[in-house]
């Protein structure tokens, strides 16, 4: 597939009370983003990371397509200049239709709302649900205790070994992108219960 048909989705915090350096590194991945012609898709929002990745998109000339239930919308949470905004019913519909669009996904760090939309397209993907790249931006070490736990539910056999493979690891934004072209798609040989 051609870099600018490629739409990846992009999880991440809408907190604004970070360090600088999260900021840094979310609008480092919107500026590759759009040099690259890869339509960024996120939940829409204006504030935090979310906001910083949004503005450094479309300053860079790239594309950003945003999905954002109603209630979010209502709240005034969106933000204003989005190449495309997508409305949905419910946070279940806005999932479902991000996960649909990607060709990727990439983890900013996150807060809670992050770290469930990561465990759910990884679980996605495990199931064979969800075959295209999924990679973790540990900026800072932000996801090191969660690439800790992940390691200790292989090694006390609560998932197979080859499950490493459900996810990628970068430790810039542009390692995450060089990833979306690199990491392979998943598609598992074997059931879950193999």
């Amino acid at each position: 597939m051609e870099n600018g048909n490629k739409e990846v989705v992009v999880y991440c915090a809408s907190s604004g009370k970070i360090d600088q350096l999260y900021f840094d590194a979310a609008s480092k991945l919107g500026e590759l983003l759009a040099k690259e012609g890869i339509t960024c898709v996120n939940g829409a929002g204006s504030e935090g990371l979310m906001g910083a990745l949004n503005d450094a998109v479309l300053e860079n000339g790239g594309k950003v397509k945003g999905i954002i239930p109603q209630f979010m919308v209502d709240a005034g949470w969106g933000h204003k200049r989005l190449t495309e905004m997508i409305v949905t019913a419910t946070i279940h519909e806005r999932k479902a239709a991000m996960a649909k669009s990607a060709d990727a996904v990439i983890a900013l760090p996150g807060g809670i709302g992050t770290l469930e939309e990561l465990a759910e397209i990884i679980t996605w993907r495990q199931l064979g649900l969800y075959h295209n790249p999924v990679i973790i931006l540990n900026i800072n070490d932000y996801y090191q205790p969660l690439l800790t736990f992940l390691e200790k539910m292989i090694d006390e056999k609560f998932m197979k070994d080859v499950y490493r493979e459900l996810w990628q690891v970068a430790i810039t934004p542009q390692e995450a992108v060089d990833l979306v072209h690199s990491a392979p798609d998943w598609n598992p040989g074997y059931t879950k219960y193999d």
